[in-house]
């Protein structure tokens, strides 16, 4: 089966850099209509002025995922541009606080949460409303993260969001099915990112998720965009309410 995305658009969150890049591009490269999503509109347009350049259907908007008007209109803007909407990558995410959980300040847990959590349910449910509305079938993917999986020391905020998103997709999964939309999450290791950098630019935390990965590297954005791209099309049409996790074997590893 060829793995394509032939007449389908599709929302991507945080796709000014990083993750949400690489799956965009992915999914345009296999037929997607894309809208790009970020908070900060000069990447954005960057990126969808490159994509462009390569004959891609993209468009851009600004978005705060963790403001429900935003993403209002950022559903409202991708139907007006291309008609509906197929497919959503809930990947926006954010990391204020990097220390132990005892020292997190409330602020940003309450940042944490209203990003990684409510505005991937916020997301969620404004696309599945829209595809019932249609009674179209379509697939909505939450990128979570491999430290979901387990004890994550200096990330348990962001670990504690990441690990609700996996039952979030998992309800949804279930709730969502009788309608034709599949929900599904994906959890990467770590990843060569902007994002990641207090992980990768450390020699010593670097040196130990690489001890601890089979595969002994971490990742590249464009190696976590082929399951995205696998989640969306209909090779996966069976498939809802699973974590596809994509570490290089760190969460295999027990010693």
């Amino acid at each position: 089966m060829t793995i394509h995305l032939k007449d389908k658009v599709a929302i991507v969150t945080g796709a000014s850099r990083g993750i949400g890049e690489a799956i965009a591009r992915a999914y345009a490269a296999a037929g997607a209509k894309v809208m790009l999503a970020a908070r900060k509109v000069d990447g954005l347009a960057a990126v969808a002025e490159a994509m462009k350049k390569q004959g891609n259907a993209v468009d851009f908007r600004a978005c705060h995922t963790g403001k429900k008007d935003d993403l209002a209109a950022l559903v409202a803007a991708t139907v007006e541009r291309f008609g509906k909407v197929d497919v959503l990558v809930n990947n926006a995410a954010t990391n204020p606080h990097f220390g132990p959980m005892l020292t997190v300040e409330d602020g940003q847990w309450q940042k944490t949460f209203e990003v990684n959590l409510k505005g991937y349910f916020d997301a969620a449910r404004m696309v599945a409303e829209h595809l019932v509305a249609r009674s179209a079938q379509g697939s909505i993917i939450n990128v979570a993260s491999v430290v979901a999986l387990g004890g994550t020391p200096l990330q348990g905020v962001y670990a504690a969001t990441k690990a609700a998103v996996i039952s979030m997709t998992q309800t949804l999964a279930c709730e969502l099915g009788p309608a034709g939309i599949r929900v599904n999450a994906i959890a990467p290791g770590v990843v060569k990112t902007k994002f990641a950098a207090a992980l990768t630019e450390s020699p010593e935390i670097s040196a130990r998720v690489i001890a601890g990965t089979p595969l002994g590297r971490v990742a590249q954005p464009e190696e976590i965009a082929g399951g995205a791209l696998y989640l969306a099309s209909d090779a996966a049409s069976f498939v809802t309410g699973h974590t596809l996790v994509i570490d290089g074997g760190l969460s295999a590893q027990m010693i």
